[in-house]
């Protein structure tokens, strides 16, 4: 969703979970859900059809229902929906909870093949009743697992890469804000997928990105861009509850300007025949339609606004409006820049305003934005706008980069109707300017970023931002270390677990420089591209996921590193041996039992454990098509052999997660998992060692080597 400003949110009282009891009175007493400047605004706006502004305010003080989105594996996916609907949905329905009527889940019927489901309870409801403990469980786990996604309908969009743990493509995710970029990093490594990359800079500065492709150097331009700009936030009132006194419309006056340079950036990085998307959380005209008339008429004719309604059907949402009027803190309206004293003209800017040009503004189509308002659909309200690039944008056909032979800038700062020099280069109007670039002289390229800047604060002015030198802020990261193709790390992985000839081994890489490498991660071939051409260029927060970990004591057995549940997926179908068939009954024993012994399994999988040595193994389950009643998705499992025993390394919550799809509901107790039995042998030598951190419980230091965690 639109990220609110981030000096308003410093400045919020209370945490998560006064946002969770949101609307229920508890740490939020003193907030009455009323702001009379709020509801004078959006009447003399005109945004909610006529007769239905009374629905719109009262859905506002309603608490957000409860939605979520299967997010797991393709295969998994559709076990996830049949255990919902099969166990915890059934469960749910006609129940009466404080007087109120529970409804049965429905699936949202814009969104497809049943992958998101919404219901009238609130997070409260299902958190606090007795009656809704278990589904409230699966919730948590499932959601900390990374199989589903609790979060606002509105919020629901395009997957950018379908698959992504096996696709050519990735995903850059960026947040200017340090502290944030780790709950990014939570939130992506849950998809356990080498194609992410978590970077940690200003949007509307952030550096031009540039890729090896077929031997020579090259500008990185992205087929798809969301652009999620900070905004006011009143679409959020549901949940954010202070917003109802903080409110207020010089907020939508402040970010504006960052939201256009945002925007900006944006499009800028955009590959031509690409798709960006604006979105914002604010239902607030000046963040939204103005934002994009002002972008679609600075690109003069290279971006156009897409009909995006036959994407979602059965979504319900507002056109666009083509007039707007803009109103200061103290009342007074203004519908024309020219109206506007030049005492206002630091805080009010002509891009604030409509278009004067009618057929202008009727070829922009700003109709074809799409506003989704609170009580149409029992959500909270959005604000979206699909844009996309025909041609490289005007300014950087206009202005090539600075080169040797252009000793100094523009004393003068261009005109407002004209853009400054360019961040970026579209690629095909100039030649050389990536190399350019680096060859530039210190003072030509200082001289041409002071230039843009003067022009940047002219507001007027919706051009590139400035070519800011970056800043290093929040915690330093460790460097990321590829390792080379004859790293003596694979002499004994190799062997070990017989890999085959085509595994990327130059897709590893460590966060270390010296000393023992203590994990190793794989990217894909494309990211590792991105990260070799651009190290001294972008804040990496994380990327990769962890394949193997250090286990000092498995040397003994043959290799020092084991297999890391995260990675599974990715690495396991480059190995060639140490694999053991499972079968249902023998995975229910594996993730119920401590440390079971081998003749716990059943009799192919006991024989198969007896022909492989100690150390790290893939324990793997294949679905068997003509029995219906079993999971119908591959498992594949991390595991340790023993002398006579056998485990799982497998975390807490994946436990639950396969757990259920095998038809076991097994609930945690304050310790973890409940119902939990051990079995067996003591551990075998080095399990110990790693079990916490292949358990969900990672130390501090596991934590912090891959930017896990927030940093203090």
């Amino acid at each position: 969703m639109g990220k609110r400003s981030r000096q308003r949110q410093k400045n919020q009282p209370g945490g998560r979970d006064d946002r969770d009891n949101a609307g229920w009175g508890a740490g939020y007493a003193d907030i009455v859900k009323e702001n009379k400047l709020f509801e004078h605004y959006y009447k003399e706006q005109g945004l909610v059809p006529d007769g239905e502004f009374e629905q719109f305010m009262e859905a506002l003080r309603e608490p957000l229902p409860a939605t979520i989105r299967i997010t797991g594996y393709k295969s998994h996916a559709k076990e996830i929906l049949h255990c919902l609907k099969d166990k915890y949905f059934k469960d749910i329905q006609d129940l009466e909870i404080d007087g109120q009527m529970i409804e049965a889940p429905q699936p949202l019927s814009w969104y497809p093949d049943e992958q998101a489901w919404h219901t009238n309870m609130s997070r409260k409801i299902i958190r606090k009743s007795p009656l809704l403990e278990k589904f409230h469980q699966f919730l948590v786990s499932e959601t900390e697992s990374g199989n589903i996604s609790r979060q606002e309908a509105v919020n629901f969009g395009h997957v950018c890469c379908s698959g992504v743990e096996n696709s050519p493509g990735f995903v850059i995710a960026n947040d200017v804000d340090n502290k944030r970029c780790y709950l990014l990093v939570h939130q992506a490594k849950r998809l356990n997928s080498p194609c992410i990359m978590v970077i940690n800079h200003d949007a509307s500065c952030i550096p031009t990105l540039h890729i090896t492709a077929d031997g020579k150097r090259d500008i990185l331009f992205y087929d798809r861009i969301l652009c999620d700009v900070p905004c006011s936030g009143d679409g959020t009132m549901r949940k954010n509850i202070d917003v109802w006194k903080k409110w207020t419309t010089s907020n939508s006056l402040h970010l504006h300007g960052l939201q256009l340079r945002i925007a900006v950036r944006g499009v800028e990085q955009l590959a031509v025949g690409g798709r960006m998307v604006y979105s914002t959380c604010s239902l607030n005209p000046i963040e939204d339609e103005a934002v994009i008339a002002a972008l679609l008429e600075k690109s003069e004719g290279s971006l156009e606004l897409v009909d995006a309604s036959a994407d979602l059907p059965g979504l319900k949402w507002m056109p666009g409006v083509t007039s707007w009027k803009l109103m200061t803190k103290d009342g007074q309206w203004f519908s024309d820049w020219a109206a506007v004293p030049t005492s206002r003209h630091t805080q009010i800017r002509p891009t604030m305003f409509p278009p004067k040009d009618a057929e202008k503004l009727a070829n922009m189509h700003l109709e074809r934005c799409m506003r989704i308002l609170p009580h149409h659909q029992n959500t909270g309200g959005f604000f979206v706008a699909v844009l996309f690039k025909k041609a490289p944008m005007p300014w950087n056909k206009r202005y090539p980069k600075v080169r040797k032979d252009v000793p100094t800038a523009p004393s003068a700062p261009p005109d407002s109707d004209n853009f400054p020099e360019s961040s970026v280069d579209d690629g095909a109007e100039t030649t050389g300017d990536a190399q350019a670039e680096n060859e530039a002289p210190k003072g030509a390229e200082a001289a041409a970023a002071a230039a843009q800047e003067t022009s940047a604060k002219q507001d007027g002015v919706c051009g590139p931002p400035p070519n800011k030198k970056m800043k290093l802020f929040g915690y330093k990261e460790d460097p990321f270390v590829f390792l080379t193709e004859d790293d003596p790390v694979f002499t004994t992985i190799q062997s070990f677990y017989d890999l085959s000839p085509d595994f990327p081994k130059l897709n590893v890489l460590t966060r270390t420089h010296e000393g023992k490498k203590r994990h190793l991660y794989m990217v894909s071939k494309e990211l590792r591209n991105v990260l070799l051409n651009n190290s001294e260029r972008m804040k990496v927060i994380n990327t990769g996921v962890k394949v193997w970990s250090r286990n000092s004591d498995g040397e003994e057995f043959g290799c020092a590193f084991r297999l890391a549940q995260e990675g599974i997926y990715t690495v396991q179908p480059y190995i060639r041996s140490r694999m053991i068939t499972v079968s249902v009954e023998d995975v229910k024993v594996l993730l119920t039992q401590e440390n079971p012994y081998l003749s716990k399994l059943q009799d192919e999988a006991h024989a198969q454990a007896k022909k492989i040595g100690m150390g790290s193994i893939v324990l793997k389950y294949i679905p068997n098509p003509n029995n219906p009643t079993e999971p119908q998705c591959p498992i594949q499992l991390c595991g340790w052999r023993g002398k006579t025993s056998i485990r799982a390394f497998v975390p807490r919550n994946e436990r639950l997660h396969y757990l259920r799809m095998l038809g076991v509901e097994v609930f945690r107790d304050k310790q973890g998992l409940g119902n939990k039995h051990g079995d067996g042998e003591k551990e075998e030598k080095g399990q110990e060692e790693e079990s916490k951190d292949d358990n969900g419980e990672e130390t501090t230091e596991d934590k912090c080597e891959n930017g896990d965690e927030e940093k203090s």
